[in-house]
């Protein structure tokens, strides 16, 4: 369902990466002969962020097994990449992998505490279950980006399930504010509350 969508890719600056990039970071990796092994030894091995831009161009290409092999190593050179993190988390969420994404996110959020994003995401995971621990979780999204309306939007929804109106129609007119497209995805108790109230007529016009 639309409402649930995952925020799937952070990608930022790193999304330059291609096909082409994660090719040569294999070939670079994988040579045979005596002659290729000898030039590889004097090339710089890929830094962290382009196997990280590497990774993400495989996962933006449907490849998550190729994406995580990336990941596993930019967090063997750097353990604190709350990107790679992320997206492990991603992939497992996706993949169905509960557990395993929460573990993810929840590195993520050890390194970035208002990291919106997995703090959205982990949010998901738990509105069923945990209610109340998913509803702490997009406070703290909303927290760190008031922007965030899809984290209104789920806001809204748990504050309605509560029957606390006035709450749910503040999370919901948050969301439609900066994002008018979810006015569809808002119940239709709050909906009309948020519509845009016609123009007043001008003094002595028709009405």
């Amino acid at each position: 369902m639309k409402r649930r969508q995952l925020l799937v890719v952070l990608s930022g600056a790193a999304a330059v990466a291609t096909g082409l990039m994660s090719w040569s970071v294999v070939a670079w990796a994988a040579a045979t002969s005596n002659t290729e092994a000898r030039a590889s030894s004097k090339q710089t091995p890929p830094s962290a962020d382009a196997l990280l831009q590497a990774g993400i161009a495989a996962q933006q290409k449907g490849d998550p097994q190729g994406a995580s092999r990336f990941y596993g190593v930019v967090l063997s050179l750097d353990p604190q990449n709350k990107v790679a993190w992320y997206n492990l988390g991603v992939i497992a969420h996706q993949d169905g992998r509960a557990a395993e994404a929460r573990r993810a996110y929840d590195k993520a959020l050890k390194i970035d505490p208002a990291f919106s994003s997995a703090l959205y995401n982990e949010a998901l995971l738990l509105e069923s279950t945990d209610p109340d621990r998913a509803m702490g979780l997009l406070e703290r999204a909303v927290g760190a980006d008031p922007r965030a309306a899809t984290a209104h939007l789920h806001l809204g929804d748990l504050w309605a399930r509560r029957r606390r109106d006035r709450e749910a129609a503040e999370e919901f007119r948050s969301a439609v504010a900066t994002d008018p497209s979810l006015l569809s995805q808002v119940p239709e108790a709050f909906r009309d509350s948020l519509s845009p109230s016609p123009a007043p007529s001008p003094a002595g016009s028709p009405r």
